[in-house]
């Protein structure tokens, strides 16, 4: 029998039957029914809360945690309940014009390897390496630290000398204080666990860590630490939510492209992210003929769960605005401009390669313009620099606009041409679109943290210690070949891009750099220096393209934490894990 999703519609047309915008409800009969009410929330859905703690544990008794993980499981929030209620607060957010009008509590939980082996007899049937060794263990292959406080034994969280992680909760709100209730409630129940029958009884659990995260008050609303807008370009999902072939996961938002959800989202299939589902084919021609076959974590009771790759990434705000004031100085340009280079967007979100001359709020703040452009092709007339305040959805293949450096180039270089992509011989397709697709990840992460009085145009150092950041959160169902692919061989690859940039004119060697934002230089034995090296685009003053080399000479986002997760399904916390 099919799992019917709570009956709620997208915005702006929240009851069926009332839809004004029919290309929203595009039908899609041959795409895969998804088990809302088997997955968890923040997977497909996204908790999307203003507020959010992580509540770390270490499972010590495991026969008495699965008696008291049994009498959470209801508490658990299902994909079916998160997009109702995410579909509800759209449109009633639209209909009065505010926030506030609805508003919820969620949970969602996970287990690392070492988790699961202490409840289950087959975790070791998992198949990704990298989840049963752990975050820690992998930290010198993602280039980490390895010396002062970036290195795992100095984490605060899941590190080898800070007690185990074998259990995440996530709890997110709307309110602060609901968000705190619940974190009380679920802190109670290990501490003082009753039973059914109202005995006392241990909960078998430890806890080793709790951290709040937050969304930063305006104007910072939605941006990170250094002041950028987050979280802008997320895959779209292909499958329905319910029998009706106009029931979508990720409504078609775009007429002019029936693959996409908002224009630029290229829609993906569920099993990129989700076990027990169909992948992308990597051996596909083209995206419109990408399904592959259904991937599975290597046992059946895997379905509807996803792996969850936790990063705790703390920020020195004020030495990244400092490199951006200082160099700017340099180059006779606004601190802003160089972010924007360095990043690929401007603070609003707008993307660099629609208006590289300045900050255009409205693009940003447009969900069906901000992330609708491609980067390979469509270049403007050689030798000079695009000055339109917004162009088209258009290009960028010289990196004029958006550097192949930027963050948001080196972490999803769309139809960048890249490693293994093939072509563009006579004989053969470059399919380098279609291998990117295999390495996205679903973000849900949220700053941690007070903010900071810094700004790139006025630097300001904290008078004394400031822990501010990033809870890096994401879903994906391969560790090895969507995170770390990302961090290993786009982010922390200095040559990464080099063959998109073959042919274009490059002062001095053609080497791009790292990424400059999250980007790890490979010096990380005791006493080297991390110094990052990463080349932009400026004008001169002719207007002509100059390459400009950037040194930045140490870190300014720091790993301090982390972790590989599972999360397993509804089915699976009833049927296996607590067994």
């Amino acid at each position: 029998m099919t799992q019917q999703i709570i009956r709620e519609a997208p915005a702006p047309d929240p009851l069926e039957g009332q839809q004004t915008n029919e290309f929203f409800y595009v039908a899609a009969p041959n795409e895969p029914i998804l088990n809302v009410n088997n997955i968890q929330g923040n997977i497909l859905g996204g908790f999307n809360k203003d507020y959010q703690a992580l509540l770390f544990l270490e499972i010590e008794n495991p026969n008495a945690f699965k008696h008291w993980l049994k009498s959470q499981i209801d508490f658990i929030a299902t994909a079916s309940e998160v997009i109702a209620f995410n579909r509800l607060f759209k449109s009633a957010r639209k209909r009065r014009g505010r926030e506030g009008a609805v508003k919820a509590t969620w949970v969602n939980i996970a287990f690392s390897f070492e988790g699961l082996k202490k409840l289950t007899n087959d975790a070791d049937s998992f198949t990704d390496d990298s989840f049963k060794a752990g975050l820690a263990a992998r930290a010198v292959d993602l280039n980490d630290p390895v010396d002062k406080d970036g290195k795992p034994i100095g984490w605060v969280v899941g590190g080898p000398d800070n007690g185990k992680t074998d259990v995440v909760f996530i709890i997110a709100s709307d309110d602060r204080t609901d968000l705190l209730a619940e974190v009380s409630r679920l802190l109670e129940s290990i501490v003082v666990f009753t039973d059914e029958q109202g005995k006392s009884k241990s909960s078998g659990a430890k806890i080793t860590f709790l951290e709040e995260g937050a969304n930063l008050p305006p104007p910072l609303t939605g941006h990170e630490h250094f002041g950028n807008l987050d979280g802008i370009s997320q895959p779209g999902i292909r499958g329905r939510v319910a029998d009706n072939p106009k029931e979508l996961l990720t409504p078609r938002q775009n007429p002019e492209d029936k693959n996409q959800g908002k224009p630029g989202q290229d829609l993906l299939w569920p099993g990129e992210f989700v076990f027990g589902y169909e992948g992308q084919n990597n051996d596909a021609k083209t995206l419109e003929d990408s399904k592959g076959q259904v991937v599975s974590a290597g046992l059946h009771w895997a379905n509807d769960g996803s792996y969850l790759v936790f990063r705790r990434l703390r920020q020195d705000v004020y030495k990244f605005h400092d490199f951006l004031h200082e160099n700017a100085a340099e180059l006779n340009t606004d601190p802003r401009k160089v972010s924007a280079k360095l990043i690929g967007r401007w603070p609003s979100g707008a993307p660099t390669v629609r208006t590289p001359e300045k900050d255009a709020p409205q693009l940003g703040d447009n969900d069906d313009a901000n992330n609708d452009f491609e980067f390979n092709g469509d270049d403007p007339p050689k030798n000079y620099f695009f000055r339109n305040d917004v162009v088209p959805p258009s290009k960028d293949a010289t990196g004029l606009r958006c550097p192949f450096i930027a963050h948001t180039r080196k972490t999803y270089p769309r139809n960048d041409k890249t490693p293994g992509g093939g072509g563009p011989g006579p004989e053969e397709i470059d399919r380098s679109e279609v291998t990117t697709q295999t390495h996205r990840l679903l973000r849900r992460g949220i700053p941690y943290g007070p903010v900071s009085a810094s700004t790139p145009n006025n630097p300001l150092q904290d008078e004394k210690f400031v822990d501010r950041g990033l809870h890096f959160l994401a879903y994906q169902t391969s560790i090895v070949d969507q995170f770390e692919f990302v961090t290993k061989f786009w982010v922390n690859n200095p040559d990464f891009s080099k063959e998109a940039a073959t042919g274009h004119e490059f002062e001095g060697e053609l080497t791009l750099g790292h990424d400059p934002i999250i980007g790890q230089s490979k010096n990380n034995k005791p006493g080297e220096k991390r110094t990052r090296e990463f080349y932009i685009h400026l004008e001169d003053d002719q207007g002509k393209p100059r390459t400009k080399k950037l040194t930045a000479p140490e870190d300014w986002v720091i790993p301090t934490g982390g972790g590989y997760f599972f999360a397993p399904s509804i089915s699976a916390l009833k049927d296996v894990l607590t067994k």
